[in-house]
């Protein structure tokens, strides 16, 4: 059977990105810009995006593109006789199914906040019952079953038409309503009174912040934000590297990805930091900055019911751009294994996805006496922290060194096919950095990674 291919190049750099795009981008990201400095952040966190994140994308490609397979059968396709890095199908596999397992619960929030807003259900509300309202959601495991079943349906609903007539053409609509959408709320951000203190802290360099964390702490906080933002290492770019042609060089398609990445992650700043300096609230870290902080902003704001359903439309639109790309990867995965029709990997895998992500749901109420890092922590955490801080790095030291050891696929064949078709080249001369220098710098940030968790 012939592999499906894209119709198109801006179908592929839309969806590669729309996998990248996450909820880490739009609340992570400012968060920490914040926390370290606001500009001068950004720009260290740019320099590594560079050195670090751009390398492990292109490797992933190729080994998608040169194996024309997922992550299931790609190291299989690849490796030298004899040798054992296919085992590592099996982590690839883990990590899909892993982020999905809670990646959908956050999903069904995003839809249910939009259509809350787009209601008006918090007009009126006081900061007090804005964060009560959101409690009272993780308490409510009906609620979150019924929205998680609703995006789980959705994603695998575009899947089950296709790579081209359903992902490519739903993704990419998708994907230019999400970057239209955010310059929309930017401009709108920026023009709210008191918002150009917002926009001079985000993007004015203050080097002094730097020090005043603490470099060495800085330094990790910005590998590690441009090393997780794209999903590397789990084979979940390696999927759509199989499904484009010879055409183009891997190394330009990369860069086009991350930087559009970068773009939504930069934008984000710009919604979220005049907005919240022209209301006097700080820019707080993860679930509450979303979904407490940012209502009660909009609804001190004119206008604020449209601003926020346009604004949970957005993130709903990066969550769904993510589930759907790794829901893809998962079909593959169950084609390529046993080479099933497109339709019964979607069925058997809607309902596994179901199943998987029950944990995290009733990790809020039910479960929420199971603390596995202690007071305040839940089943989303361990998920999030086998996936961020294990498969992640691991997987990405894997690809590093199958790319670049004569014992796996190796550097003259990886470049090889890296560098087919026209475009900007992965250069030769670096090969001393990609093959021992950047493993090193993926082990270090894997290490700090448990030494932040356990004994930060």
């Amino acid at each position: 059977m012939e592999r499906e291919k894209f119709g198109s190049r801006l179908g592929f750099i839309l969806i590669s990105a729309g996998c990248a795009i996450g909820l880490g981008n739009v609340w992570r990201f400012p968060y920490i810009t914040g926390k370290y400095g606001g500009a001068a952040f950004v720009l260290l966190y740019l320099f590594f995006l560079l050195i670090l994140g751009l390398p492990i994308m292109v490797m992933e490609f190729a080994v998608g593109r040169g194996s024309q397979k997922s992550a299931a059968l790609s190291f299989d396709v690849l490796e030298p006789k004899g040798t054992k890095w296919h085992l590592y199908k099996w982590g690839a596999m883990a990590g899909n199914y892993l982020l999905m397992m809670f990646y959908t619960t956050i999903g069904g929030w995003m839809l249910l906040y939009f259509l809350k807003m787009g209601a008006g259900k918090f007009e009126g509300m006081d900061t007090a019952q804005v964060g009560n309202a959101f409690a009272e959601l993780t308490g409510q495991p009906g609620t979150m079953t019924f929205f998680m079943i609703l995006v789980v349906a959705i994603a695998f609903g575009i899947c089950v038409k296709g790579l081209k007539n359903g992902v490519e053409k739903i993704t990419k609509v998708m994907m230019l309503c999400l970057l239209l959408l955010m310059i929309v709320l930017a401009v709108r951000s920026a023009v709210l009174p008191g918002g150009e203190e917002g926009l001079r802290f985000y993007l004015f360099p203050d080097f002094g912040k730097l020090f005043e964390s603490g470099i060495g702490e800085v330094v990790y906080a910005a590998m590690g934000q441009a090393f997780f933002t794209l999903s590397l290492g789990i084979g979940a770019l390696a999927i759509f590297g199989s499904y484009i042609g010879k055409e183009r060089s891997l190394t330009g398609e990369a860069v086009s990805v991350t930087v559009l990445d970068t773009l939504v992650a930069l934008m984000a700043g710009l919604i979220i930091f005049p907005a919240c300096f022209a209301y006097g609230v700080q820019p707080d870290s993860g679930p509450s900055l979303i979904f407490i902080t940012l209502p009660n902003v909009f609804n001190a704001m004119p206008g604020g019911r449209i601003w926020g359903t346009l604004f949970f439309l957005f993130m709903s639109f990066a969550a769904l751009s993510t589930i759907i790309a790794v829901f893809e990867n998962i079909i593959s995965f169950a084609m390529d294994l046993t080479g099933c029709s497109r339709k019964k990997a979607v069925l058997w895998n809607l309902v596994a996805i179901v199943v998987l992500s029950m944990p995290c749901v009733l990790g809020f109420n039910l479960l929420s006496g199971f603390m596995p890092f202690g007071e305040g922590s839940n089943v989303l955490d361990l998920e999030d922290f086998i996936v961020s801080n294990n498969l992640l790095p691991l997987g990405s030291l894997i690809y590093l060194l199958f790319c670049t050891s004569r014992y796996g696929w190796g550097y003259d064949k990886f470049l090889e096919e890296a560098n087919a078709g026209k475009g900007m080249r992965f250069p030769r001369w670096i090969r001393g950095y990609v093959k021992f220098i950047l493993p090193i710098i993926v082990i270090g940030i894997f290490i700090m990674g448990y030494y932040t968790k356990f004994a930060g």
